[in-house]
C-alpha cells in the first residue's frame, strides 16, 4: 500500500470514529450557581456600628460610631440584596474597617429608622424616595426676597415633616430685604420654631438648636443654603471630602452628604428642591401628626378628607375651638396644599 493511500484510510478511521459520537457524549460544565450554600446566614455579631453619611454609585461612605474621625467606605452586602440605604442610615459594617485608602467594608445590616423625610417625584408618582432617614430635625430654608418666598413649599415640607416624624423649623435667609412677619404668620397656629439666617444674622441660636443631633436641610435652589451651610460648617467641601470618602469626595447639587457640626451632631445638606411631590401622604397621616387632633378624627364619617365644609360637611374637626380649632385652620391650609398641587 502506497504512502498516500494509507493516509486516506488513516483520515477515513479518524471520521468513522468521530461519527460515532453525539450530543449526548459531550460533557458541559455547569455554571457557576448564586444561588447560596446554605439558608443559614451569618449574624455578623462582630459587627462595628456605623452611620451613612454619603451616597455615590453603588458605594456608601460612613463614619464608625458616628465619629468623623473614623471615615470607611463600604459596599452592600449580597445578602442585603436591593435593600435601600440612605444617608442617616445606621448600619452595621464588617470588613476591613481602618479606612486606608483603597479599602472597602462591607454593610451587613440596617437599623430600624426611627424618623424618615419621603418624597416622590410629583404627586402621581406612587414610588416613595427616602431622602434622609433618622434625622431629627427639618430646617426648611426659605429666602424673604430674591427669590420670593413660596408659601406652597414649605406647607409641603411641612407635612413630610410631621408625618416623617421629624421635628421642623423655618429658617429663613436674605432676612436684610425684607421683614418676617407677614410670612411666618401663615405658620403662627402650628407651633413652628422660627429663626432668622440672613447674613448679619447672628448664628447662635440656630448653632445651639442644631448640636448633638441630626438636621436635614432642604430649600429651593438660590435660597442660600449653601451658604448658611458654610457658615454652620467651615470649610464644609474640604469636610466632605474627608468624611464621605467616596468617589474623589465631592460634593454635588444631586447627592446629599452629612458634615459634622464643629460643636457635635450632623446637618445633612440635601440637593436644591425641585419637587416635592407628596403622593404617598393621605390626609389621615397629616392629621395624625397633631395629638390633639388625631382622637377627634375617629368621629369622622368613611371617607372625609378633613377639609371641612362643602367638601365634608360632618368633620368632626369642626366642632373643635380656641387653640385647637385654630389649629384646624392652619392644618387645613397644609391639606388644601396637597390637594391642589399648588404651584410652589
Amino acid at each position: 500500500m502506497g504512502r498516500n493511500a494509507l493516509r486516506i484510510d488513516t483520515e477515513r478511521g479518524r471520521l468513522l470514529t468521530a461519527r460515532r459520537y453525539d450530543e449526548s457524549d459531550v460533557r458541559i460544565r455547569p455554571g457557576k450557581s448564586s444561588r447560596p450554600r446554605t439558608k443559614t446566614r451569618p449574624e455578623h455579631n462582630d459587627a462595628e456600628a456605623g452611620m451613612v453619611v454619603s451616597v455615590d454609585r453603588g458605594r456608601w461612605g460612613c463614619v464608625l460610631g458616628g465619629d468623623p474621625a473614623r471615615p470607611v467606605v463600604t459596599m452592600r452586602a449580597r445578602e442585603l440584596g436591593r435593600t435601600p440605604i440612605v444617608v442617616g442610615d445606621e448600619v452595621g459594617i464588617v470588613g476591613d474597617l481602618s479606612g486606608k485608602v483603597d479599602t472597602l467594608a462591607r454593610i451587613v445590616r440596617v437599623a430600624e429608622r426611627r424618623t424618615v423625610l419621603r418624597r416622590t417625584a410629583d404627586d402621581t408618582d406612587p414610588f416613595e424616595r427616602v431622602v434622609v432617614a433618622n434625622a431629627d430635625r427639618l430646617l426648611i430654608v426659605a429666602a424673604l426676597a430674591d427669590p420670593p418666598p413660596r408659601t406652597g413649599f414649605v406647607e409641603r415640607a411641612l407635612v413630610a415633616a410631621y408625618v416623617g416624624g421629624l421635628e421642623p423649623v423655618l429658617c429663613l435667609t436674605k432676612s436684610d430685604l425684607a421683614a418676617p412677619e407677614e410670612f411666618t404668620a401663615a405658620f403662627a397656629d402650628l407651633d413652628v420654631p422660627v429663626v432668622l439666617a440672613g447674613q448679619s444674622e447672628d448664628l447662635t441660636e440656630l448653632t445651639a438648636m442644631l448640636t448633638n443631633s441630626v438636621t436635614a436641610l432642604i430649600g429651593h435652589s438660590g435660597v442660600g443654603k449653601s451658604t448658611l451651610v458654610n457658615r454652620l460648617v467651615p470649610d464644609a467641601y474640604r469636610a466632605t471630602g474627608v468624611v464621605s470618602g467616596v468617589g474623589k469626595g465631592r460634593h454635588t447639587s444631586t447627592q446629599s452628604v452629612a458634615l459634622p457640626l464643629p460643636g457635635g451632631g450632623w446637618v445633612v445638606d440635601t440637593p436644591g428642591i425641585r419637587s416635592f411631590g407628596l403622593a404617598h401622604i393621605s390626609p389621615e397621616n397629616v392629621v395624625a401628626a397633631f395629638s390633639d387632633l388625631a382622637d377627634t378624627i375617629e368621629n369622622c364619617p368613611r371617607g372625609c378628607t378633613h377639609l371641612g365644609p362643602p367638601a365634608d360637611p360632618e368633620c368632626a374637626l369642626d366642632a373643635l375651638t380656641g387653640d385647637a380649632g385654630r389649629r384646624v385652620a392652619a392644618v387645613r391650609l397644609l391639606l388644601e396644599a396637597v390637594r391642589t398641587n399648588e404651584a410652589w
